[in-house]
């Protein structure tokens, strides 16, 4: 039979607090006896010594002295019940004079056996040794005597302590059971929910303890997944959008051309070898993101000079800038430390950010490429080097910055898919740079200008 987990938990917290509570109370009750009869056994000790040295000093001899030591202690049912006293009394010669339980009368004890008693002195004569028996062995139980009420009532008030310990231990087990069992609950039909499709559930938080901290990671977990979800969904549309345009003009080309409704002209064939390179920079753009994400990008690590990576991008777009009327300036700090990439990845990259500066700066601006350190440690090289590429173009909206890197994504008017863009430079851009353990992020201001920010892991002393 299958039992709930707050059904284990409430019967493990009436366990741990029923035996809790009977160690307590069966310890509280035995020491409690223990010093009881300690305090009793203490106080009838001196009682009694005070009692026989009188009694020594009447009668000027032990004689008679049951009297004393065998006494009626308490009714019981109507009639008088006489108890020995737990002790042994000898005289000043060591001869047993009261035996009580364990000598008999008239026998001499040792001087060993003596000095363990009490001496009793009269005018200061010792006339005679008190020995005390085993208090809690010898003497039976008084009934109805004020130390064994007293007793009594302790022990009915551990018995009543136990059993409300118990009871309150019951109801805050179930209250705990309940309390950690509802999240548990909770998570595991919310797991369900999510395996029959329906991405994005939420569970309530409902503490900021561990079953919180859990029901939080798994809310995290649930609206990344409906994102991811979301996001390849979309990214689907966007690829089949981008594969379509280009095929249909190739389709329409290509038909009218094998039903003799166009004539083969170089601008027609330059119109379908350029729909054929956007076709083949868009999948290749598509198998890059692909290896990425799968963790087998192949990178050929060399050690490079960052301002040699800069001068590589910005020579291979010289041309174009010099066209468009756009100052392109290359500046690198003195002495910076090397950075071990691909140089092939990360001229992508810049030429990509070049690329798009030119698209975005009108004539008379300026490309800035720069390199310098990220941040310093005294007394060492900085640990990261950061590549800026700076434009002074339109800028980028603040509500579209957030989105720029990611796939497909395309903000205002400005920028629009042109001829040849397939959405995917940016989010290859990120994802090259990360695949180098760096980081990439982007300053803009609407009017003012564009900067990008490559952050990589520099080499120290060369290594």
């Amino acid at each position: 039979m299958t039992r709930s987990l707050a059904l284990k938990l409430t019967l493990a917290f009436i366990v741990v607090g029923f035996v809790g509570v009977a160690l307590v109370a069966i310890f509280v009750g035995q020491r409690t006896q223990r010093e009881f009869d300690q305090f009793v056994l203490n106080r009838y000790q001196l009682d009694l010594v005070d009692e026989l040295t009188a009694y020594y000093q009447q009668n000027g001899s032990w004689d008679g002295i049951n009297a004393i030591l065998v006494r009626n202690d308490s009714r019981h049912l109507g009639r008088r019940e006489l108890y020995p006293a737990p002790v042994t009394l000898t005289d000043a010669a060591k001869v047993v004079v009261y035996g009580g339980l364990r000598y008999q009368r008239g026998e001499q004890l040792t001087q060993q056996v003596s000095d363990q008693g009490v001496p009793i002195d009269v005018d200061g004569e010792t006339v005679g040794w008190l020995l005390f028996d085993s208090f809690g062995d010898s003497v039976p139980s008084v009934p109805e005597s004020p130390e064994s009420d007293f007793l009594e009532r302790v022990n009915q008030a551990i018995l009543w302590s136990a059993v409300g310990a118990t009871v309150i231990a019951l109801l805050l087990g179930a209250l705990l059971a309940r309390t950690i069992s509802r999240p548990v609950r909770e998570l595991t039909t919310a797991t369900q929910v999510i395996a029959q499709g329906e991405l994005g559930h939420q569970v309530p938080v409902r503490s900021k303890d561990e079953l919180g901290q859990l029901a939080a990671s798994f809310n995290q977990m649930s609206a990344d997944l409906a994102q991811s979800t979301a996001l390849r969904r979309q990214m689907t549309a966007d690829i089949a959008h981008e594969l379509r345009t280009p095929l249909s003009v190739i389709m329409g080309y290509t038909e009218a051309l094998s039903e003799r409704k166009l004539e083969g002209t170089p601008e027609t064939f330059d119109i379908l070898h350029e729909e054929t390179r956007h076709l083949s920079r868009l999948v290749e753009d598509l198998r890059t993101l692909s290896l990425v994400d799968a963790g087998e990008l192949p990178l050929t690590r060399r050690t490079v000079a960052p301002q040699a990576l800069l001068e590589r991008a910005a020579s291979a777009y010289a041309v174009q800038a010099q066209r468009q009327e756009v100052s392109l300036q290359v500046g690198a700090d003195q002495g910076l430390p090397e950075i071990e990439v691909d140089p092939d990845r990360m001229a992508q990259v810049l030429g990509n950010l070049v690329s798009n500066a030119l698209h975005y700066t009108p004539a008379g601006g300026e490309i800035l490429l720069s390199a310098g350190c990220c941040h310093e440690r005294s007394g060492s090289h900085p640990d990261r080097l950061c590549l800026s590429i700076r434009d002074t173009g339109a800028g980028i909206a603040p509500e579209d910055l957030p989105h720029i890197f990611d796939r497909f994504y395309r903000g205002g008017e400005s920028r629009h898919k042109e001829q040849g863009e397939s959405g995917l430079g940016l989010a290859i851009a990120k994802s090259l740079v990360e695949a180098h353990g760096g980081t990439i992020s982007a300053e803009s201001a609407l009017g003012e200008g564009t900067t990008f920010t490559i952050s990589l892991p520099a080499l120290r002393n060369g290594l």
